[in-house]
């Protein structure tokens, strides 16, 4: 337990560390204004995200390895993201039955979202870097802890990951997510299908960004009605479900 407790600390760390350091050199050289710049922001979520990869390699807080991809778990991968874009309008439907949660990170993800190399860093090197640590260290060192409890160390792990994204409005998506990729680790000790749920997550997030930037709106605002919304979240459970039986069945370690 603290080892886990470590790890995710030091990925925060890493990220106020960066986040600081460059608003100290824009003030020294004179370019404070520059300060919540969308580029500034992407730029420190690159370099923190680079700098995280490289700690826990080097360290060896995290296993890296291709023995799981030489099983060619292609159906795992494709089953990986489709389970991903299965639950982007449930998640959504159920955001949306929650009380209002403060967005404090909402007009910055956006900005971020809107620059050269933002598809990147947030649908590349984000995810890879965040589940190296969520899943590849910290549940690794979880599951180590109390190997006969898998399921109450995958609801840590998924608190955890909910809690370093450090905004009440992505905690609960965060918190559900962390749940089913603490599963897909335990079933296949491997990052790589959660790598590509996590980079089909975002990369619907992303092009929903792009496609409807206001922040306010709702389900029935792009569908139409409430009937049209209820329609969309069965189907899309129809694609979800299925999805995570075919993980259950393709995933081994």
């Amino acid at each position: 337990m603290q080892n886990a407790l470590i790890y995710t600390l030091v990925f925060l760390a890493i990220q106020v560390i960066v986040s600081i350091l460059a608003s100290r050199g824009l003030a020294i050289t004179g370019h404070a204004e520059w300060a919540h710049s969308p580029y500034l922001l992407i730029g420190v979520s690159a370099v923190s995200s680079l700098l995280t990869i490289a700690m826990f390699w080097c360290l060896r807080w995290a296993e890296v390895s291709g023995r799981y991809l030489l099983s060619r778990p292609y159906m795992v991968v494709c089953w990986s993201i489709l389970a991903a874009l299965g639950a982007v309008v449930p998640s959504m439907y159920l955001q949306e039955q929650l009380p209002e949660l403060p967005n404090i990170v909402e007009k910055e993800l956006t900005a971020m979202m809107s620059v050269r190399g933002g598809y990147f860093v947030i649908c590349l090197l984000v995810p890879l870097a965040e589940e190296l640590v969520m899943r590849g260290a910290v549940l690794r060192a979880l599951l180590m802890w109390k190997p006969d409890r898998h399921w109450l160390m995958i609801v840590i792990s998924a608190l955890l990951f909910a809690l370093i994204h450090l905004n009440l409005a992505q905690m609960p998506h965060a918190f559900l997510i962390g749940l089913l990729l603490g599963w897909m680790f335990y079933r296949t000790n491997s990052i790589v299908p959660t790598v590509a749920y996590h980079w089909a997550n975002n990369t619907v997030a992303f092009i929903l960004t792009k496609l409807y930037p206001n922040p306010d709106l709702r389900l029935v605002d792009v569908l139409g009605t409430q009937q049209s919304v209820l329609l969309a979240v069965a189907f899309s459970l129809l694609i979800l479900l299925p999805s995570i039986y075919q993980l259950h069945v393709w995933m081994k370690k």
